[in-house]
């Protein structure tokens, strides 16, 4: 009892900081509603302690903590803390958190799952499973587990374009506008490296990580541009011809060793879209990380328009700066506004 009196007092001050930096922002004033809280890909799972333990935490464990696809090193796709239900629901500072999944078992509960957003803060998705049993509550969980990901990445995705937009990097966005007649949220520390006909590199560089965005657009002429070969050899071509390393003859190429995955996507404002994660590799050099790409097709159905974000960073775990790049990506716009 004493260290989960600890663990929920560390927590309050966690959130509180946390709180004071975001919650007062002009845009969120305007929107009437505080701005959610909680670290990327962090997801407060609402849940009493004789809840949370045995299968019921294994299975959401499984859920939440299943490594990140097309990593080097494991890293699990959410970060989770804990807390009890009525914690939830008599402190106003956990209610400010971005990812929340309550776990409500009653006997009289429905044995359904409703999903609310912007419900205390925004952006803000509210995964409330109220089931009878610690069975009912299994079979949601396995019944809804695409969906409960789904919305999780989704919010992250919206948080992650706001933050952005906030501190967006005006020129470089213009003049990708004007060069593709489509839009992406781009932060300052953005520059534009290289360009060459339809391809245009974007990138940033600290002293500890280097991340990047690559654009490449080609008319539309059948599909199979969208062949699960065809788009990994494209991105070999491309990242070979395109983006060269500091020793002579080094070059960027797909990490062939290790399996490239691809899958279609729902993606806003694309009737197709694959998604393409893996690594990528310094041919001649010892840099390389993961990426992730999306090759897709305009809302006019002219154009392909593929999307690479790739991560660089030999110190630090990677999952977050994946997230970033996949954000810019994700960002994607049309004057249509789809």
């Amino acid at each position: 009892m004493e260290r989960t009196t600890k663990a929920i007092a560390a927590l309050l001050i966690a959130v509180a900081s946390t709180l004071l930096c975001c919650c007062n922002s002009p845009e969120t004033k305007a929107l009437g509603k505080r701005s959610s809280s909680g670290k990327t890909c962090e997801v407060m799972v609402v849940a009493d302690r004789d809840v949370y333990v045995g299968d019921t935490k294994a299975l959401i464990d499984s859920l939440l903590h299943e490594p990140q696809e097309g990593l080097p090193q494991p890293e699990p796709r959410f970060s989770t803390i804990n807390v009890p239900v009525s914690s939830l629901h008599n402190t106003q500072m956990f209610q400010m958190h971005r990812n929340i999944i309550v776990c409500d078992i009653k006997p009289d509960n429905p044995d359904k799952m409703y999903v609310n957003h912007n419900q205390w803060a925004e952006p803000q998705v509210v995964i409330d499973l109220a089931a009878k049993s610690q069975a009912s509550l299994h079979a949601m969980l396995r019944a809804h587990a695409d969906r409960i990901l789904e919305e999780l990445y989704e919010k992250e995705y919206e948080r992650m374009d706001r933050a952005f937009f906030k501190d967006r990097n005006v020129d470089l966005m213009k003049r990708v506008e004007k060069k593709y007649g489509f839009s992406l949220t781009l932060p300052k520390e953005y520059i534009w490296a290289n360009e060459d006909g339809d391809f245009t590199w974007l990138r940033k560089e600290t002293k500890d990580f280097g991340l990047g965005v690559m654009v490449n657009v080609m008319p539309y002429r059948n599909e199979q541009q969208f062949d699960t070969t065809k788009i990994w050899n494209r991105l070999d071509t491309t990242m070979r011809r395109e983006v060269q390393g500091p020793s002579e003859g080094s070059y960027m190429g797909t990490e062939r060793r290790v399996p490239l995955t691809s899958r279609k996507v729902d993606f806003k404002g694309s009737s197709y879209c694959i998604e393409t994660r893996g690594l990528w590799r310094l041919f001649g050099d010892f840099m390389g990380g993961p990426f992730v790409s999306y090759t897709l097709l305009s809302p006019d159905g002219t154009q392909i328009v593929e999307l690479t974000g790739y991560v660089y960073c030999p110190r630090f775990e990677k999952r977050d700066y994946l997230m970033q790049v996949d954000g810019i990506c994700r960002s994607i716009k049309w004057p249509t506004g789809e």
